[in-house]
């Protein structure tokens, strides 16, 4: 089941296709399930978060493409690794160069189905919700995001030109009223909230947005079903007020709390259970289901600093969702053909052989 939280912070099942999933993940070898969705938004790493609206359904195309022809993953040769910058450190044109590089992933053709009318932005939302589910509430669901940002950073260089870093929105400097962030102006950044008094499209508050880069979108689906709507957003609290966004769970106190965890299985389920949640809940609509993409590689990054002694090397935990078996980190991460399968090992540290980066 695919949640949705009540003010209560309990857990809704909104959504019968776990089953179909489960199935779907079974299904290890090269012959890749064509994705029909619509992600629009950005892998704006919201400290580190991506926002985007993602749209599924199921799929019943296949194509055998070996891996490595797909994304260049290999190691770095540079010594020097650049950071990621919090977006309103960004000028104007390296805020507007980033969405056109989003953008511009909509004319680029998918890796997953090259054979098919899909296109490189629909890949990453296919693979997140069929792949990157099955880590939820288990050990690989920070290694796993953070790989998968690699890949869609390295998309956005390689097949759109784009020069600069994945960018992040520190929650913690809006947390007293989030919907006034500047990630949601409708000029320098995504557009903000569903119409106004408008009609509800999808979810509990979903309404066709009204300004920035992406309006006048039609989506398909919504969780994995056949719903054409305009794409959707919802600001909602937790008492089910519109219009605003409940920033309790990633005040700097309450990040902090999360933080000052120092074994690994703790920071993570309290990561996922508490940060992880708070923004997709707020900003409802395509973006409350489970298919948005939604990573804290940027707090992890800050919890290994936290540990000197031990941040590269804590992990530990089941080795995916509803497993009894324990993790490893010489478990891989599997991401279809869209790359290459990696071990957890190469993904603990930014700075290494196959990541470089820093915040």
């Amino acid at each position: 089941m695919w949640p949705f939280k009540s003010s209560e912070q309990q857990y809704d099942a909104v959504a019968n296709d776990e089953e179909e999933l489960k199935t779907t993940q079974k299904d290890r070898s090269r012959r890749v399930i064509g994705p029909t969705t619509v992600w629009v938004g950005i892998v704006l790493v919201m400290a580190a978060v991506g926002l985007g609206e993602l749209l599924f359904r199921n799929p019943h195309s296949g194509s055998d493409v070996p891996a490595q022809e797909q994304l260049d993953v290999s190691p770095n040769e540079d010594t020097k690794c650049p950071q990621r910058r919090e977006w309103r450190t960004l000028t104007a044109i390296e805020q507007q160069d980033y969405i056109s590089a989003v953008l511009c992933l909509r004319t680029q053709p998918s890796t997953l189905t090259p054979d098919s009318n899909k296109t490189a932005y629909d890949d990453y939302p296919w693979i997140h919700s069929h792949v990157g589910y099955f880590t939820h509430n288990s050990a690989p669901f920070l290694p796993w995001h953070r790989y998968f940002l690699h890949i869609y950073e390295s998309t956005l260089r390689n097949q759109c030109g784009y020069n600069g870093g994945l960018v992040y929105w520190d929650w913690t400097l809006d947390s007293e009223a989030l919907e006034k962030s500047p990630v949601f102006d409708a000029t320098t950044g995504f557009g903000g909230d569903g119409e106004v008094g408008g009609e509800i499209t999808v979810g509990r508050s979903g309404r066709c947005l009204v300004d920035g880069p992406f309006t006048n979108i039609t989506a398909d689906y919504y969780d994995v079903k056949y719903l054409p709507h305009c794409l959707s957003r919802g600001f909602r609290d937790l008492d089910g007020s519109l219009g605003h966004i409940n920033g309790h769970d990633i005040s700097p106190e309450s990040i902090e709390e999360v933080l000052s965890l120092t074994e690994y299985e703790s920071f993570v389920a309290l990561m996922e259970s508490r940060v992880h949640d708070a923004i997709p809940f707020g900003i409802g609509g395509d973006f409350e289901t489970f298919t948005a993409p939604y990573d804290l590689d940027r707090l992890w990054w800050l919890w290994q600093q936290r540990q000197p002694d031990k941040g590269l090397s804590s992990y530990g935990g089941h080795k995916q969702r509803h497993s009894m078996e324990m993790a490893s980190m010489d478990d891989e991460i599997i991401m279809q053909a869209l790359a290459p399968s990696v071990k957890v090992a190469e993904v603990m540290g930014v700075e290494g052989q196959l990541l470089c980066y820093r915040y």
